[in-house]
C-alpha cells in the first residue's frame, strides 16, 4: 500500500479518528496547541448549516414527516426499533442498516451517524457529571474493576468543557450530581413547577431541576466560540441547528480547530486499522479506505494518535489491528478489547393528565424539560435497596397538541376545526427512567470478517444484554414515577414498561475500558493504551462504569485532559 503524494506529505504531528463530540474536542485542543492535525471521518462532510429541513415546517416535508414502510424495510431494518430517529426531517443523519450492516447474538439496537459531526448533530444535549459516587461505584460495589480516577481530578476539566459547550441549568448543591458554571436555566412551564414543588414536599429527598442541557440561553462571544448564538427555542435540534444554538461540533470545535490553520480534514475516509511498530512499542499511522475513490491509502503521525470512532467502532479498528506482535488486535493482550458494554436502560415511567392552568399556553418550543436525580442507593443519605446503583428521570409538561385535537374533530375542514385548533387541551406530564447498566465482561462485541460493510470493512457481532441487576431496577422504576405524579396532583397516570434492549439509549460505553492494571483494563489513567502509550482513546470506550446520567460531558472532559497530558508528554519528548 503506498501513498502517492509521498510519505511526508501524509504525516503529521497528531491524527484524530473520528469527528463527533470526543473527536471533535480532541482536534480543537490539539490544533490549538499547535500540532498539525489530521482529522479522519468515514462519513460525508456536512458543513455548519448545511441542514437541509431545519427550517422546514411538517406539512412541507414528504409524507407528512413519516418514512413509508416499504423504505425502512429496504434500508432500515434496525434503524427502525427507534422510529423516533427515523423521520423525514432527520433520516439523511442516520446510517443505513444495509449499507452497513451488523449481526445480532443478542438484540442490540446500534444507532450511527457517519458524517462531519457524527451523531453531535442530533444528540439529546443532557449534561451531566459522574461524582465520586459513580467514580468509587466498582470498588465499594466488587463489581469490575475499580476507575483510575477520581472526581476531583477530572473537576477542572469539567469546568474547562462546561465553560465552552454552555450548559444551561441550575445548582442544586447534591453530592450524588455535582454542579458547574451554567448558564441560566431554561425555565420550567407551570405544570413543571406545580410538579417540581409538590414532589420535594412529598420525597424530601428527590430533588426536580431543570435538565442541564448544551444550549446557548446567555451567549458570550468570547467564550462561546466558533458559529454560534442563542438558542431559539425551536426543539428541531435532531435536524440540525443553523444558529448554533446547541453544542455541535460542526459549530462549535471543529471552526475554531480550522481557525488555527492546523486542521486537515479529510472526508469519507474509513479507518481499517492503526499502524503498530513494535519495536518502537507505539502507534505510526493508519491504514483508510477512501471510499469515494475505492483507493486505500497511509496516513502517519509523527506524534500521537486519538481514536475517537465511537464506542463500537472504535473496538472494531484496536480488534481489526492485527500484527504479529498483536495478534489478538491492538492493545488487545489480555482480551479485554470489545468487552464490558455497556448502555443505559430506559423505556419505562410514567404519565399524567393535569386540570390545572387551562388558561396558561406557552410560548415557543422550549427543547428541554425537566430531570430528577439519583435518589436510591446514596449510601448513608438515601434508601438502600436490593439492587446496585440507581437511576434518575428525564420529563416535561405541554399541552395537548393539535394533531389530537384534529384526530379528535368531526370535521377537517372550517371555522369549528380552526376553534378547536386555537383552544390547547390539557396538560400533561411524561417522565421517563434512566438506570445504570453494570460492567460484565460477558456484553461483548467481536469481528465478523465474512460479513463486510460498503467499504469493505468487517462488521460486528453483538452479544449484549442487560441482566437481573438491570431487571430488578425497573420494578422501582415505573412506581417511583407513578407515586411522584400522583404526588403532584396527576390525574389519569398510566405507568409505561416497554422491552428495553441495549443500544437503545445510544449511549453505549466500555469496550477499552480505563483502568489500573494492564491485566484489567486496556487504558491507563490518561486514557493511553497501555502497551501502546502515543495511542489515546477518549470516547465512550474509555468508561470503567456507566453511571445512570447522560455521559457526554463526561467524554469531552476526559478528552481535554488528555490532550493536555499528550502535549505535556509530546513537549517532554517521552512520546
Amino acid at each position: 500500500m503506498a501513498n502517492v503524494k509521498g510519505t511526508e506529505a501524509t504525516t503529521y504531528d497528531a491524527i484524530v479518528v473520528g469527528t463527533g463530540i470526543s473527536g471533535g474536542w480532541a482536534a480543537m485542543e490539539l490544533c490549538r496547541a499547535g500540532l498539525k492535525t489530521l482529522v479522519l471521518e468515514r462519513g460525508r462532510h456536512v458543513a455548519h448549516n448545511d441542514y437541509p429541513t431545519a427550517n422546514l415546517d411538517t406539512w412541507e416535508l414528504p409524507y407528512n414527516d413519516q418514512v413509508p414502510a416499504a423504505e425502512k424495510d429496504a434500508h432500515y431494518e434496525k434503524l427502525q426499533r427507534k422510529d423516533y430517529v427515523l423521520r423525514q426531517a432527520s433520516k439523511h443523519f442516520f446510517v443505513r442498516d444495509d449499507e452497513y450492516p451488523y449481526t445480532e447474538k443478542r438484540r442490540f439496537d446500534w444507532v450511527r451517524g457517519y458524517q462531519t459531526g457524527g451523531r453531535s448533530l442530533m444528540w439529546g444535549r443532557q449534561c451531566y457529571r459522574l461524582s465520586d459516587l459513580d467514580f468509587t461505584a466498582n470498588a465499594r460495589d466488587g463489581i469490575a474493576i475499580d476507575w483510575p480516577i477520581r472526581y476531583a481530578e477530572l473537576k477542572p476539566w469539567y469546568d474547562h468543557v462546561s465553560r465552552f459547550v454552555g450548559i444551561s441549568g441550575q445548582a442544586e448543591n447534591l453530592f450524588q450530581l455535582p454542579d458547574g458554571p451554567y448558564l441560566p436555566a431554561m425555565p420550567l412551564n407551570c405544570i413543571e413547577e406545580q410538579f417540581q414543588q409538590r414532589v420535594q414536599r412529598s420525597f424530601p429527598g428527590r430533588t426536580v431541576t431543570p435538565g442541564r442541557v448544551a444550549h446557548l440561553t446567555a451567549y458570550d462571544p468570547e467564550v462561546h466560540l466558533g458559529t454560534r448564538g442563542n438558542c431559539q427555542y425551536r426543539d428541531r435540534c435532531i435536524r440540525g441547528c443553523p444558529y448554533g444554538g446547541y453544542f455541535a461540533s460542526n459549530s462549535s470545535t471543529l471552526p475554531v480547530a480550522d481557525a488555527t490553520g492546523n486542521l486537515t480534514l479529510v472526508n469519507n475516509a474509513a479507518v481499517r486499522e492503526v499502524i503498530y511498530d513494535a519495536d518502537a512499542g507505539r502507534a505510526t499511522g493508519v491504514r483508510v479506505k477512501l471510499s469515494e475513490s475505492n483507493e486505500e491509502v497511509e496516513y502517519y503521525s509523527r506524534g500521537v494518535i486519538f481514536l475517537n470512532a465511537s464506542t463500537l467502532n472504535t473496538a472494531a479498528i484496536l480488534l481489526a489491528s492485527t500484527s504479529p506482535a498483536q495478534p489478538n488486535g491492538l492493545g488487545n493482550d489480555n482480551d479485554q478489547v470489545g468487552r464490558n458494554i455497556m448502555d443505559h436502560h430506559h423505556r419505562i415511567g410514567a404519565s399524567g393528565s393535569f386540570a390545572e392552568y387551562g388558561d396558561k399556553i406557552d410560548k415557543g418550543r422550549k427543547p428541554n424539560g425537566f430531570y430528577v436525580p439519583r435518589f436510591v442507593n446514596l449510601g448513608d443519605r438515601g434508601s438502600k435497596k436490593d439492587y446496585l446503583r440507581g437511576f434518575g428521570y428525564q420529563g416535561g409538561a405541554s399541552r395537548d397538541g393539535w394533531w389530537r385535537l384534529v384526530r379528535e374533530a368531526e370535521t377537517t375542514l372550517g371555522a369549528e376545526l380552526k376553534e378547536r385548533l386555537l383552544t390547547p387541551g390539557a396538560w400533561n406530564i411524561g417522565m421517563t427512567g434512566f438506570g445504570e447498566t453494570l460492567s460484565d465482561p460477558n456484553n461483548r462485541v467481536t469481528l465478523n470478517r465474512d460479513l463486510l460493510d460498503k467499504d469493505g470493512l468487517p462488521t460486528l457481532i453483538m452479544d449484549v444484554a442487560f441482566g437481573e441487576n438491570e431487571r430488578a431496577m425497573r420494578d422501582d422504576m415505573d412506581t417511583y414515577a407513578a407515586e411522584m405524579l400522583e404526588a403532584a396532583g396527576a390525574k389519569n397516570v398510566n405507568v409505561y414498561r416497554e422491552e428495553a434492549h441495549p443500544g437503545f439509549s445510544i449511549h453505549e460505553m466500555g469496550s477499552a475500558r480505563m483502568g489500573r492494571d494492564p491485566k484489567t483494563s486496556v487504558l491507563n489513567r490518561h486514557n493511553q493504551v497501555w502497551n501502546c502509550p502515543n495511542l489515546y482513546i477518549t470516547d465512550g470506550s474509555a468508561m470503567t462504569s456507566a453511571a445512570c446520567v447522560n455521559p457526554s460531558l463526561t467524554y469531552m472532559a476526559l478528552t481535554a485532559r488528555a490532550v493536555d497530558h499528550a502535549v505535556g508528554e509530546l513537549n517532554r519528548r517521552n512520546l
